[in-house]
């Protein structure tokens, strides 16, 4: 399979990119870049629960969204970047402890918009999140 990705990416790239924001503050570690996915986890602990001691569903949208967004940014050409135009998530599984692994994939590499799907499971490889975000995708001012 080619791979879709048309800036340089790496693990240290994106791991950079994270210190100092939401991502690294909720303890987000991308962890794997395939020819077509990228795949980020979270960890299910006091940063992340809501007060019932639940994964809190926005930070499973915050994974979603960091995945998706950091997809459309490097499957792009280089001067291109990439906005969130909308996300929904359907939240199927609470998870109580350990981490949460989403895989994100895209649906739709266009050149003004692309659409990413974005599978979330818990550690014993149960559904518990999927969600699909459509991204923006702007050339440089």
């Amino acid at each position: 399979m080619t791979s879709i990705w048309k800036k340089p990416i790496s693990l240290e790239l994106i791991t950079q990119s994270g210190q100092g924001t939401a991502v690294s503050h909720l303890g987000i570690e991308i962890v794997q870049i395939g020819d077509d996915f990228l795949r980020g986890r979270v960890p299910v602990d006091e940063r992340t629960r809501q007060p019932f001691g639940l994964l809190h569903g926005g930070v499973s949208v915050t994974l979603a969204e960091t995945l998706g967004s950091m997809g459309a940014y490097y499957s792009a050409p280089e001067g291109v970047g990439a906005v969130g135009l909308d996300i929904n998530a359907n939240h199927i599984r609470a998870s109580r402890n350990g981490w949460v692994t989403g895989t994100a994939r895209p649906v739709h590499l266009g050149r003004t918009t692309q659409v990413w799907a974005i599978e979330m499971v818990n550690d014993a490889g149960e559904l518990s999140c999927v969600s699909r975000i459509t991204m923006a995708m702007l050339a440089a001012r």
